[in-house]
């Protein structure tokens, strides 16, 4: 008896419920946070020299005024009771730290407002009753627009959607052309919204799961050291884009970025990328790790520039770096077993498997067991790629694993020089020797040629 396909109910009572909260939570909250910047004698501003050449366009009040109406539609925009709530946490989310940054650390727009007739200025006189100079950094604005828009962009596509991103547009620059934000503010509004997609993920997005529902502090050593390091990082550009100021601030974002990481590796593990089935990053994560990822890619390179060429293993498997599209596009290659987890892959006609592994780290023998699998099944596809960033270790330890629960290679020992015979730089310390041997004891082995379970 086939088995009953059930729909869930457009759950429009509790976006309603939902609205109800955050409605007087963002008129509290931030009327708030403007009377508590009022009550001090100085409040600064930060505001570069070139703004003062920006146009104030009166008719962009209505593009601004708009995101009120996108945000309480938005709420009835979700089809699933995942999707409300999820979308709501991250309405919350940029709220409650927004104001909490107006509070700690206020600013003040600097400039004269000037006047503005007619139907654009009753509207501007509608803002004026309850927003104040305040309230300026991260711009709560250029957030919530960032929010709403992964929301719309689910529901619409074709000309719909290029429509709404440039209204979105729109609302993004009338912060600045109705004199309410500084250029500051932008930036940070951007990161605040791209925080809160990824702290709160959609079902489809990576494993779906939050980032508070991930977090396990590791026990790895190896993990924490590297923390440390990226952790080091991130203070170090933290503390040249402070101390420099001016154009040296967009060093914040790769301060941010590798702050993440550094979580990354200390508790969140290799799910903080987001990494969908298909290869592709979550649109969050792309943004907050660009400038880590940027730096991954180079090193990718300039490691591999001499010997860029995937080297075959034996039967059809072969060991290399993460390709390009169209260098994979270009290549024999029928299938590919993807270990990195901050890059993103378009795998064009491939088949592709996804395996997310945190850099210089150890796979444990669990996920070797799965790569090991998924490198028998690929192969009835035709020819295979195992790659990571530099085709060294994590892909390399999952090749040997391969060798021995097939049998290709009698022992640990025998596995790690077969693959060290074929790539010279491949890297495989202690650990990965641990972890294979903890492999041999935890799966049968199988007689070489036959396919593992679940191969096709």
């Amino acid at each position: 008896m086939p088995a009953l396909v059930t729909t869930e109910a457009w759950p429009w009572r509790r976006a309603a419920a939902w609205l109800l909260f955050l409605a007087p939570f963002f008129f509290i909250t931030y009327g708030l946070a403007n009377w508590s910047a009022s009550q001090r004698a100085d409040v600064p501003s930060l505001v570069f020299d070139w703004e003062h050449a920006i146009p104030f366009w009166a008719w962009t009040i209505l593009p601004y005024w708009s995101i009120d109406a996108l945000y309480g539609l938005s709420l009835f925009v979700c089809l699933t009771r995942h999707e409300l709530d999820t979308h709501a946490k991250r309405l919350l989310t940029a709220q409650a730290v927004a104001v909490t940054c107006f509070v700690l650390v206020p600013l003040r727009f600097a400039f004269a407002h000037p006047a503005a007739d007619g139907v654009w200025g009753l509207m501007f006189a509608a803002l004026a009753g309850f927003d104040q100079p305040f309230n300026q950094l991260p711009s709560l604005h250029i957030a919530l627009a960032v929010i709403l828009w992964a929301l719309y962009a689910r529901r619409l596509s074709g000309l719909a959607r290029l429509a709404m991103e440039l209204w979105f547009l729109l609302i993004c620059g009338s912060v600045l052309t109705t004199y309410q934000h500084h250029f500051i503010d932008i930036p940070t509004g951007l990161l605040l919204g791209a925080l809160c997609l990824w702290a709160w993920p959609f079902a489809d997005e990576g494993n779906g799961r939050s980032i508070a529902a991930q977090w396990q502090w590791t026990r790895d050593p190896a993990r924490w050291r590297l923390a440390g390091f990226y952790a080091a990082g991130a203070l170090l550009l933290g503390a040249i884009a402070i101390a420099s100021g001016g154009w040296a601030l967009w060093l914040l974002w790769g301060s941010v970025s590798l702050l993440l990481v550094a979580l990354a590796y200390a508790a969140i593990g290799a799910t903080a990328f987001q990494k969908r089935a298909d290869g592709r990053l979550s649109v969050a994560a792309q943004w907050l790790f660009a400038p880590y990822r940027a730096g991954a890619w180079i090193n990718s390179r300039a490691w591999t520039w001499r010997e860029p060429q995937p080297v075959q293993i034996g039967d059809d498997v072969y060991l290399g770096r993460i390709p390009g599209a169209r260098e994979l596009a270009t290549s024999p290659f029928a299938a590919v077993l993807d270990l990195t987890a901050e890059f993103a892959m378009n795998a064009g006609k491939c088949m592709y498997v996804s395996l997310p592994v945190l850099d210089l780290t150890t796979p444990p023998a669990a996920e070797l067991a799965q790569a090991a699998q998924a490198i028998e099944r690929l192969r009835a596809r035709g020819p295979v790629l195992v790659c990571c960033a530099l085709g060294c270790s994590r892909s390399a330890c999952a090749v040997a694993a391969w060798l021995l629960a097939s049998r290709r290679s009698p022992d640990v020992a025998s596995a790690l020089s077969t693959v060290r015979a074929a790539r010279s730089r491949v890297e495989l310390g202690d650990g990965h020797v641990g972890a294979l041997h903890e492999l041999v004891g935890t799966i049968p082995a199988l007689p070489a040629g036959v396919a593992m379970p679940g191969a096709e």
